[in-house]
């Protein structure tokens, strides 16, 4: 497997499949954008009120503490686009509740994990010079899409404070959820996901697969297994009013086989399901997950 190749050959096998992921979402949505204009495909209007209809359907309920990870583009025609879905999560959940994303800008990572794959090497240390330090503010969202993008500039979202894997929460456990996630423990028991494991939280997938389900690399951080191992990491951020390249130790994850947990999680789990427009809804409480994801890591990996 992967995990027993050099790191940098690690780190760069999964920027090429990063970049498959965005090159294949760029051409599928030329293609919609075609068919549309020809007339081939007409597009159901979804309503705020529809998304909130779907989401009570689910089993979102108010006061619950949610990890969304969505893509709008699979949803379709959404009347208000990632606004009118980020107030119908939100009010789903009401003033009790909260919600969480992935804010994630690993662009601000060393070019040799691939991450710059269009610039030549001979370049990278030009990179490492002068890549903006993380402003948690102003930073964006790298290929998060829309939603998450809308999101971590939402009034009153707090967004955690690392440079390459943030989150962003808004509401009740907004706060404690994003407070010191540290540089070295992006995905363990102290990181956002972590916090969402000891509130049993629930996650809520719009559109996507489990190879985006964040909440596995818990599961990634817990498990034993032969290839198990960290690297050090680079990163831009600001230390004493300077900018400066900053080096990491951290755990090594790409999540390749995150499709395969979840094939086997929803043979043996409960897995509320649903449609909204175009998208496949998935709704489970993150501890089953998590729990079931250590035991088959530990069974399958090497």
């Amino acid at each position: 497997m992967a995990c027993n190749a050099h790191p940098e050959h690690r780190a760069g096998g999964a920027a090429i499949r990063q970049r498959r992921i965005v090159q294949g979402a760029l051409r599928a949505a030329a293609k919609d954008r075609s068919l549309i204009k020809e007339g081939v495909v007409t597009m159901q209007v979804i309503t705020k009120e529809d998304v909130l209809d779907a989401l009570k359907r689910l089993g979102v309920e108010r006061g619950d503490v949610l990890m969304v990870h969505t893509s709008l583009r699979s949803v379709g025609y959404v009347c208000g686009g990632a606004q009118a879905l980020i107030e119908a999560l939100l009010e789903a959940v009401g003033s009790e509740g909260t919600i969480m994303m992935p804010t994630q800008s690993w662009k601000n990572l060393d070019p040799s994990e691939g991450v710059h794959w269009e610039v030549e090497p001979s370049q990278w240390q030009t990179i490492r010079d002068h890549w903006p330090a993380y402003d948690k503010r102003i930073t964006p969202t790298n290929t998060m899409g829309a939603v998450a993008e809308m999101f971590r500039q939402w009034p009153q979202s707090v967004r955690s404070d690392h440079p390459a894997r943030s989150v962003c929460a808004c509401g009740r456990q907004a706060a404690f959820l994003t407070a010191e996630h540290s540089l070295s423990d992006i995905f363990g028991e102290r990181s956002p996901i972590g916090k969402l494991y000891a509130l049993d939280g629930k996650v809520l997938l719009i559109g996507v697969g489990y190879e985006k389900n964040t909440s596995l690399h818990l599961a990634d951080a817990r498990a034993s297994y032969p290839g198990k191992h960290t690297y050090t990491a680079h990163s831009a951020v600001m230390e004493n009013g300077k900018r400066v390249w900053k080096a990491y130790e951290t755990l090594y994850v790409d999540g390749e086989d995150f499709a395969a947990i979840g094939a086997a999680f929803e043979q043996e789990h409960a897995v509320q399901k649903g449609v909204l427009g175009g998208a496949t809804l998935r709704l489970m409480r993150q501890r089953e997950l998590v729990d079931f994801s250590v035991k088959w890591i530990e069974e399958n990996r090497i």
